[in-house]
């Protein structure tokens, strides 16, 4: 596949973090104001942390006047699909038109069942999706017309259409797995992917299996627009993708465009800066450069071995793979350095050879600990079975295997920007005050966020991830190859481990401003954090980097 020549669009993804609901909103006017198209939030409302996505965008809709609006992806088992449908008709004629509807299958099963709404296995979470699509379509209908559905998941008796949205919105399907992926060519009018989860590699193979099913459902590929949630960093050494300066994201971002056909570039920060930077420097440098490709001046968008694979990695040659979608300096000191502890920055990677021995490297363990407390006994963890040394994989089974250090790299990288923060409180830097509530003088990370929502909001990206693996992954590789049951059931106890590591860590970031010796505290949970979760990260790649290469992440 390549370019469908759509309009480039360009947006935020954010965080609906109900303890700075200001600087929500303020995110998503300085979006409109650098000169974005679209203001996305995340739809989790199980999660006691977060606003509600709808009031949200009800909100935002009235605090800015262009850009469009859009959960990332709603989360259809808590919203009745006639009920959603009236909202998001509601939410389009009240912004003039500006609405869209990210949507998913669900996820976070337990989550859901807390909060009333009911347990699905994954092929029933797709057949609701689709029959929730036809609802949702009927209810924006002719205004008057009944509304009729004998499903399954879905029963809807004579409902009354209307009112109907100011304009067509479009409908985006949050999908990483085959199932999800052929529904989204048969009837969506968007796929919306995170490069977290579908990193580039991985686009090619499931654009194929999205056109195919919408050539066989008699609609053109094109009529798919493809999206993206980009999760990068603009400090990087520019030896992947996203990790570099802006000038990288463009030419990476532009090949995606040439190549693979993507129109809506959507960056998940609450980072000012970054969308300070996206907005001015990245945006403008991907339409220039996709409007070079597109007339032939600079064939396949210029970029070369700098392109989104950063390495030159080829494309995958199989189905992605995942889990479906609903849809982070050492100061001088006089005391040890809570940024030190061994939080690696990982080398350039080689690049993915053709089938053959895996070449992908897990992180090793250097053995550095921080804390006093030993948490589990590392001798003791069971190893899986060796691998054959005569096996030769494909350049897609070198991706799987690879994707799981790419996203313990995120982890990484986001530990040591808890560490900075942590370690600059303590060492009087920053006072605690500009930690919390500083705006506008540094950077979002060391002001507008504060210390404990910076903290919080990790230690939420490492559970949601261990909750992905527990409810996706894991299950898919004992089924795959029962030897992998110790070792799964030893990462499954390390996650309930880490898990009350983060509680730690929040009571921690409480005796920081309520106890005279809450800043020791709160370094020693830091520390502590540290050492579980790196060492935890370099054993299940040793152990699961290989298996997954084999088996993937589940179909």
């Amino acid at each position: 596949m390549g370019d469908y020549g759509h309009e480039l669009t360009f947006g935020t993804f954010l965080t609906p973090d109900a303890a700075h609901a200001d600087r929500v909103v303020a995110l998503a006017q300085l979006t409109e104001a650098a000169g974005l198209d679209l203001v996305t939030i995340q739809d989790h409302p199980y999660q006691a942390r977060f606003l509600d996505a709808w009031t949200l965008l009800s909100v935002l809709a009235g605090k800015t006047s262009r850009v469009r609006l859009s959960p990332n992806v709603a989360n259809l088992p808590l919203r009745p699909p006639a009920v959603l449908a009236k909202s998001v008709a509601s939410l389009d004629i009240l912004s003039g038109g500006r609405a869209a509807l990210g949507l998913g299958a669900g996820g976070f099963w337990d989550a859901i069942g807390a909060y009333g709404g009911r347990k699905l296995a994954p092929g029933e979470a797709v057949a609701a999706l689709e029959e929730a699509i036809g609802v949702i379509r009927g209810i924006w209908g002719a205004q008057g017309r009944s509304v009729r559905l004998d499903g399954a998941h879905y029963r809807i008796s004579g409902a009354h259409a209307g009112p109907v949205p100011a304009h067509e919105v479009p409908i985006w399907l949050g999908a990483i797995k085959p199932r999800m992926l052929r529904l989204t060519g048969r009837l969506a009018d968007g796929w919306l992917p995170s490069s977290a989860y579908v990193p580039p590699e991985q686009l090619p193979a499931s654009n194929a299996i999205i056109d195919e099913a919408a050539a066989a459902a008699g609609r053109q590929p094109g009529d798919v627009r493809r999206l993206y949630n980009l999760m990068g960093s603009f400090d990087g050494p520019g030896d992947g993708f996203l990790n570099g300066p802006p000038r990288l994201w463009a030419e990476q971002l532009a090949e995606l465009t040439l190549d693979q056909g993507v129109s809506i570039y959507i960056l998940a920060s609450d980072d000012p800066r970054d969308i300070e930077r996206f907005a001015g420097e990245v945006a403008p440098a991907v339409r220039e450069l996709v409007a070079a490709g597109r007339s032939g001046t600079a064939p396949g968008g210029g970029t070369g071995a700098g392109g989104p694979r950063g390495t030159g990695t080829p494309a995958a040659d199989g189905p992605a793979e995942g889990t479906e979608t609903d849809g982070a300096d050492e100061p001088e000191t006089g005391r040890p350095s809570v940024t030190g502890g061994g939080v690696p920055a990982r080398p350039a990677r080689r690049s993915a050879p053709s089938a053959g021995p895996l070449a992908v490297q897990p992180t090793p363990d250097d053995g550095n600990r921080l804390s006093d407390v030993q948490p589990w006994d590392e001798s003791s963890r069971p190893s899986g079975p060796a691998p054959d040394p005569d096996r030769s994989y494909t350049p897609h089974e070198q991706a799987s295997g690879r994707h799981l250090v790419d996203v313990h790299d995120h982890l990484r990288a986001e530990l040591r920007e808890v560490r900075s923060i942590v370690d600059q409180v303590l060492d009087g830097t920053m006072g605690p005050g500009a930690a919390r509530g500083h705006l506008n003088t540094m950077t979002m990370r060391q002001n507008s966020w504060t210390l404990g929502a910076y903290c919080a909001t990790y230690c939420r990206t490492v559970t949601v991830h261990h909750t992905l693996e527990d409810s996706g992954m894991f299950p898919h590789l004992r089924r795959a190859d029962g030897r992998l049951t110790p070792v799964i059931d030893r990462l499954e106890a390390e996650h309930r481990v880490i898990h009350d590591v983060i509680e730690d860590v929040d009571r921690a970031l409480i005796s920081f401003v309520s106890e005279p010796d809450g800043g020791k505290k709160l370094e020693q949970a830091v520390n502590l954090l540290t050492d579980t979760l790196l060492s935890h990260l370099a054993y299940e790649e040793r152990e699961l980097v290989e298996p997954l290469a084999r088996f993937g992440y589940g179909g």
